[in-house]
């Protein structure tokens, strides 16, 4: 096996930010309807992007509330903002070995710049997509980022949390990496998808990429 690029999720997988968009959703949910909503209905909620989903619980305040969420989720982020850790350790690997990296996400723009600035992991990748506002979207951004790279799925892995991830890597026949080191995640959902490997901990992740990378 000969990759060339690893396009990696954000939540979850680099950074522990799931606490984060709780947070944020769960002030913006209060603000807006008077009613506080368990982490059980706002996970309920994700797909597509944040814009996306005020748009369609709030038509014509969509903005205000987006903006809420996103004072919020900045308010919150720093002590969120240091990556697992291992990650930079692996991602300074994968460039040492000249591994192309992007990041694929279900974020929207503006919660991912935000933890960009304050994780300082922006450098590390030359393309970065997010989601879109209508719907979870990741098979779509896998392929985009393929063709940009000018790389055929073989070449490529994809590394997420979820079961959703793995999923969206085996409808584009990228290699499926699940990253089971979060306690948001879900090992179980993410192994019965029957990712290509799976890594409970950063670290047996960096030797699986001195050994096979």
């Amino acid at each position: 096996m000969k990759l060339k690029g690893l396009i990696f999720d954000l939540d979850g997988t680099l950074l522990n930010t799931i606490p984060v968009c709780y947070g944020g959703f769960r002030k913006t949910l209060l603000e807006f309807t008077g009613r506080e909503y368990s982490d059980q209905e706002i996970a309920a909620m994700f797909g597509p992007t944040e814009d996306g989903i005020f748009k369609k619980l709030f038509p014509s305040v969509w903005k205000e509330s987006l903006e809420s969420y996103l004072v919020e989720y900045d308010r919150i982020h720093p002590e969120y903002a240091e990556p697992f850790k291992g990650v930079l350790e692996a991602l300074a690997l994968l460039q040492e070995r000249r591994i192309k990296l992007a990041l694929v996400s279900g974020k929207g723009p503006g919660s991912m710049k935000i933890s960009l600035k304050h994780s300082g992991l922006g450098g590390f990748f030359e393309v970065v997509k997010t989601g879109s506002e209508e719907r979870a979207s990741k098979p779509e951004h896998l392929k985009e980022v393929l063709k940009i790279w000018g790389y055929s799925p073989e070449e490529v892995a994809y590394v997420g949390d979820m079961a959703y991830d793995v999923s969206s890597a085996k409808e584009v026949g990228v290699y499926a990496i699940g990253a089971m080191w979060a306690k948001t995640t879900h090992p179980q959902k993410i192994l019965e998808m029957n990712p290509d490997v799976a890594f409970d901990n950063v670290q047996s992740f960096i030797e699986w990429i001195k050994q096979t990378l």
